[in-house]
């Protein structure tokens, strides 16, 4: 404002400000409607959120909580298995896709190699298993000698 008091010009205010000129004429424009009370951010109009806090809270929980101490019959969640739950048990009228974009807001990520958050549901697995055969057998090249 004090540039403009001073005779500067829009397009000259524009370029020390590294903004469009109809910027500056819009916040000049404010500032001579309502002084500097309406060089503050106005109330933004837009839907509210979906989803209260409470229930982004049931849903991240839920996540992080093994599905066998839930008294549910399978070690691992899907997003499919989430959503049903949480439909159906937590009263949460919910999507996949939200549930997804959910858990990534909270800095939580599908793993690519397997499905769950949080530990492995068996983390002896491998050793329980034991050793697996090879994949392809040694073939010698040539015959043999």
């Amino acid at each position: 404002m004090q540039w403009a008091s001073e005779q500067q010009r829009v397009p000259q205010i524009a370029t020390r400000l590294g903004v469009a000129e109809n910027t500056v004429r819009n916040w000049l424009h404010r500032f001579n409607e309502a002084g500097l009370p309406g060089l503050f951010d106005e109330d933004r109009t837009g839907r509210p959120p979906t989803y209260s806090p409470q229930e982004v809270s049931v849903v991240v929980a839920t996540a992080l909580t093994k599905p066998d101490d839930l008294g549910l019959p399978f070690g691992h969640w899907t997003l499919d298995r989430l959503e049903v739950y949480l439909n159906e048990e937590k009263g949460i009228a919910i999507k996949r896709s939200r549930i997804n974009e959910i858990l990534q807001a909270e800095g939580l990520r599908w793993r690519k190699d397997e499905h769950w958050f949080g530990e492995r549901v068996d983390p002896d697995f491998a050793k329980k298993r034991g050793s697996l055969p090879p994949s392809t057998r040694f073939h010698q090249r040539g015959a043999p000698s």
